[in-house]
C-alpha cells in the first residue's frame, strides 16, 4: 500500500504550490521544536547552582537534570502514534500549552522533591520531536527528508538557547525571569502554530488502535536498530548537553556563566551538524556516514577521557564530538525517512526518539555515579567509546543490506517494499 502512494508523493511535492507549503510547514515546526526544546532544558544550566543551594550529590544533581529527559523520551510514544491519527496540527498546540504549566510552576518551588515532579512534566516538551518528523516527513519526498528532518533537528538548539539564557536572564533579572520569558513564548508558539500548521495533502489516517500500530511497528526489525543507532547519536548529543555545564565546573574550574556557555557552544555545532548528516545521507546513504560518525566518536571520546589539561585540547575534543553527534543524529533520521512506511512514521518516530532520550538518560547518572566513587569523568568517557565504537561495527555489519537495497531502489523505501 505505501508504495502504491510513493509516485503521488512525489509528484506533488514537486508542485511549486505544495513546495512553498512543505517550506512554511518545516520552518513552523522546526520553530515549535526549538521553543519546546529551550523548555526542556530549563534545569540543565541551573544544575549546579541547584547543587550548590541544596548542598546535593552528584547523583541526585544528575537525577534532577536527567528527570525531564527519560519523561521527554517515554512519552514520544504515545505522542507519535497521537500524531499519526490526529495530526501535528491537533498535537503541537496541546503539547506546548501542556509544557506552560512546570515551566511556571519552576517560579514557585525550590526543594528537591518539587523540582523534581516538576522537572517529570518539564519532560513534556521533549515529546515534540515526535509531532514534527511525521510531520515534516509527510511534506517531502524520500529524496529530500533526509535534508528536511535534518533542519527539523536545528529545533533542538532550544537547549543552546537555555544553556546561553537562563544563567544571565536569573542573575540579571531575578530567579522568575528565564521561566517567564519562556512561558510567554509558548504561549504565542501554541497560538501561532494553531493558525498556520496544515496536515500534508493525502494525509491517511491509521483506522486501528495505537497500541495496535506500536505493536505493529515493533515487529519491524528496523524499528530496533533504529532505536540502538539514535540511543547512541542523539543520546549522546542529550547526556552531553544537559550535563557539560556539571562536568566542566567540576574537571576545569569554570563558572556557571561559563560552563552554561561553552555548553551552548556544543549544542549549535551539534545543531549545526545534523541537517549535515541528513544531506550527506540524500546523497551517500545513511549507513556509511553512521559508521564514520561513531568511530569517530570513538576516537575522540578516548581522547578526552584523559582529560586533557589544556582547555583548547578539550574545546576541540568536545566540539569535534558535538558535531560527530549532531551529524549521525541526523543520518539516523534520514535512515527513518527512508525505511519507514509512510503511515507508520509517527509510530516509528515515536519509539525511536523514546530510545535517544533514553539514551540520554543514563549516562549523566552513570557519569556522576562514577565520579562520585572514583573522583573522575575517564571511565564514563571509555565507556562511551566501546558503546560508539560498537555502533559503528554494528551499522557497517547489519546494516549493509540496507545500502545494497537503497542502491538498487533508489529513492523507494526499503521498508515499503517489503
Amino acid at each position: 500500500m505505501t508504495s502504491d502512494r510513493q509516485p503521488t508523493q512525489i509528484r506533488t511535492a514537486q508542485q511549486p504550490g505544495r513546495a512553498a507549503g512543505a517550506t512554511l510547514q518545516l520552518a513552523v515546526a522546526t520553530l515549535g521544536f526549538l521553543v519546546n526544546f529551550w523548555a526542556w532544558a530549563l534545569l540543565g544550566p541551573l544544575g549546579p547552582g541547584i547543587k550548590e543551594r541544596l548542598d546535593l550529590s552528584f547523583a541526585a544533581q544528575s537525577l534532577l537534570v536527567a528527570v525531564p529527559v527519560v519523561v521527554g523520551s517515554l512519552g514520544r510514544i504515545p505522542v507519535g502514534a497521537l500524531t499519526d491519527r490526529y495530526g501535528a496540527r491537533a498535537v503541537f498546540p496541546l503539547v506546548t500549552v501542556a509544557t506552560i504549566v512546570p515551566v511556571l510552576t519552576l517560579t514557585m518551588v525550590s526543594s528537591y522533591t518539587a523540582l523534581i515532579v516538576t522537572g517529570f512534566f518539564l519532560g513534556i516538551g521533549g515529546t515534540t520531536f515526535a509531532v514534527g518528523v511525521p510531520h515534516v516527513s509527510g511534506w517531502y519526498p524520500p529524496a529530500r527528508r533526509g535534508f528536511a528532518i535534518g533542519v527539523f533537528g536545528v529545533g533542538m538548539g532550544g537547549t543552546a538557547i537555555a544553556n546561553f539564557t537562563t544563567v544571565p536572564l536569573a542573575d540579571a533579572f531575578g530567579d522568575s525571569a528565564p521561566f517567564l520569558l519562556v512561558a510567554a513564548v509558548l504561549a504565542g508558539y501554541a497560538g501561532l502554530s494553531f493558525l498556520l500548521l496544515r496536515d500534508a495533502p493525502g494525509r491517511t489516517r491509521p483506522t486501528a488502535s495505537p497500541w495496535r500500530r506500536l505493536v505493529d511497528v515493533g515487529r519491524l526489525s528496523v524499528t530496533w536498530q533504529l532505536c540502538f543507532l539514535y540511543a547512541v547519536g542523539f543520546g549522546g548529543f542529550v547526556a552531553f548537553s544537559v550535563y557539560l555545564p556539571a562536568y566542566l565546573r567540576t574537571t576545569y574550574h569554570l563558572n556557571p556563566t561559563d560552563g552554561a556557555l561553552r555548553t551552548a557552544g556544543f549544542v549549535v555545532l551539534a545543531v549545526a551538524a545534523r541537517p549535515v548528516g541528513g544531506w550527506l545521507s540524500d546523497r551517500l546513504h545513511p549507513v556509511p556516514v553512521l559508521v564514520w560518525c561513531f568511530a569517530l566518536v570513538a576516537v575522540v571520546a578516548v581522547v578526552q577521557s584523559f582529560e586533557p589539561a589544556l582547555m583548547p585540547v578539550a574545546t576541540v575534543a568536545l566540539l569535534g564530538m558535538a558535531a560527530l553527534l549532531g551529524a549521525a543524529s541526523g543520518a539516523v533520521f534520514a535512515l527513518v525517512g527512508k525505511v519507514a512506511p509512510a503511515e507508520q512514521v509517527g509510530a516509528v518516530t515515536g519509539l525511536v526518539g523514546a530510545a535517544g532520550g533514553l539514551g540520554g538518560f543514563v549516562p549523566p547518572l552513570l557519569m556522576g555515579w562514577v565520579y562520585g566513587e572514583q573522583g573522575s569523568y575517564s571511565i564514563g568517557l571509555m565507556l562511551l567509546s566501546d558503546v560508539a565504537l560498537a555502533a559503528a561495527v554494528f551499522t557497517a555489519v547489519k546494516m549493509a543490506g540496507l545500502a545494497k537495497r537503497a542502491g538498487g531502489a533508489g529513492a523507494r523505501p526499503a521498508a515499503a517494499s517489503s
